[in-house]
């Protein structure tokens, strides 16, 4: 059927790139650093949007929509802000082209040059913020609970599907507050959010931490991140939150009446996941053999395949593979009889084993004779025969059994590969050797911070939230430290 996939353990950038194309989950678009995310991938992030989308709600966030436009001179009113994303912005400056007479070649018009370029929205901070002015007059009016699906563009230079194209889409949440304390409040509500999503539907294990003052967002006081351990010993930041103070509040002058009656600046957060979270989804879970999906996530969670030589075992098969197929869609599965003709079962079993689906659920003659069905888990390749009257109650078992054991697997990945080393040295070897999370002492400098980076490509991805704080030196400078970070070399 198909050329066998790179293997991880050979070159798993190269097998992560096969596995994409292959399966059908996006490509390369003909415009440089953007991809064409296919029908497959697509059906997995609006899973992905429908239940966080969910989450926000109950929270009491509302969607909007800000422009994909932002007036240059919005971004420098910020000013950490601007520099953080100015080497990342595509920039429009004329709105209108012309035909060459002479060259019969379509040119920018000279005439039509914008009187302000206009920035395609890196993040939306400064046009929400803009608009925050005029919707905040007193404490009445918050907290202002926004967020909206959308796309943006970072001019990235290395790009790989998923984890880092220059367009991508994702959510933004931009809240208003009345005091610091609720701001806060909202900020680790939403990391809470994010981890326990992680948990439940992609099966993933995130860390939660707080990036240092060299790793945080640009404009922002604090950034809660969660981190997740890919399998080749790689880190991903899946999802961040951030503590905006009232810096964005100052440089759009957005400011409310409060309760005493006294004019004060609101305090603001953000926080945002984004089509990346598919690519953690595949490293964190998918094998030599293809996808791995949890089955929250699936777009397909059982397969049926019909096996038969005679016209006559067709129909009949046909037939029960049809209640079965209304038996499970009763009980919310997703399920997909696969009864075209051109393609031999062996053929049908590998190609659903490369996407990933969760359960294959086969149908042949001798199970109609004996009233059974046969049944194979993706994760672990295990073939189940069960019969036929218990099927659903099975299925619907062995779909949170396959949930739970991606989490369990990963899980205990993440911890087999969680180091705490005291030298340099040791760090070093690990780096080189083992990779994954590495817990360290540092000085809390990020002069420090750059050099340990410089030299081993290893970048601190979050203090962390969670465990007792354990003093030390750093293994660096041998200066006090206040407790260990998570070290890591990521994508």
């Amino acid at each position: 059927m198909y050329k066998k996939l790179p293997t991880r353990a050979e070159n798993f950038s190269e097998w992560y790139n096969e596995l994409v194309k292959r399966v059908g989950l996006a490509e390369n678009s003909s415009v440089r650093g953007c991809m064409t995310i296919k029908p497959y991938g697509f059906a997995i992030w609006e899973k992905i949007q429908a239940i966080l989308d969910h989450a926000f709600k109950e929270t009491g966030h509302e969607n909007a929509y800000f422009p994909l436009f932002i007036p240059k001179s919005y971004f420098t009113r910020e000013a950490a802000h601007v520099e953080g994303f100015a080497k990342e912005c595509a920039v429009v400056t004329h709105y209108r082209l012309k035909s060459d007479a002479e060259t019969n070649q379509i040119i920018v018009d000279n005439e039509a040059k914008l009187d302000e370029e206009l920035i395609v929205r890196p993040t939306s901070e400064t046009i929400i913020w803009h608009s925050y002015k005029n919707w905040i007059q007193s404490y009445r009016d918050l907290p202002l609970l926004i967020n909206q699906w959308s796309n943006v563009v970072r001019w990235e230079m290395r790009t790989r599907l998923f984890l880092r194209t220059t367009e991508f889409l994702w959510q933004e949440g931009h809240t208003a507050h009345a005091t610091q304390t609720e701001a806060e409040q909202e900020v680790l509500q939403m990391l809470n959010i994010y981890a326990d999503f992680g948990k439940d539907y992609l099966a993933i294990p995130f860390l939660k931490g707080v990036k240092t003052e060299h790793e945080k967002f640009a404009g922002a006081e604090k950034t809660y991140t969660i981190e997740a351990l890919m399998q080749d010993g790689k880190a991903l930041q899946a999802g961040t939150s951030h503590f905006l103070g009232q810096s964005f509040a100052k440089a759009f002058d957005v400011t409310f009446t409060n309760q005493a009656g006294q004019m004060d600046y609101v305090w603001g957060t953000s926080w945002g996941i984004t089509t990346r979270l598919i690519g953690a989804l595949i490293m964190a879970h998918s094998d030599d053999k293809g996808l791995v999906l949890p089955p929250r996530l699936a777009p397909i969670q059982v397969i049926i395949i019909p096996i038969y030589r005679t016209q006559e075992e067709k129909a009949a098969i046909q037939q029960q593979a049809r209640i079965i197929q209304e038996q499970l869609r009763t009980h919310h599965i997703i399920v997909k009889f696969d009864d075209r003709d051109e393609h031999k079962p062996g053929w049908k079993f590998a190609e659903y084993e490369l996407k990933g689906v969760p359960i294959r659920l086969a149908i042949g003659p001798n199970d109609l004779a004996n009233h059974t069905v046969e049944l194979t888990r993706r994760d672990t390749s295990e073939k189940i025969v069960i019969q036929a009257n218990q099927l659903v109650g099975q299925v619907i078992q062995l779909l949170a059994d396959i949930q739970n054991n991606l989490y369990q697997r990963a899980h205990q990945f993440r911890e087999a590969n969680t180091y705490a080393v005291n030298t340099y040295e040791a760090f070093k070897e690990a780096i080189a050797q083992k990779r994954g999370f590495i817990l360290a002492h540092w000085d809390g400098t990020t002069e420090t911070e750059r050099k340990i980076q410089a030299e081993t490509k290893a970048t601190i991805r979050c203090i962390p939230l969670e465990g007792t704080p354990e003093p030390g030196k750093c293994m660096y400078t041998g200066k006090p430290s206040k407790q260990r970070v998570v070290f890591a070399q990521a994508y």
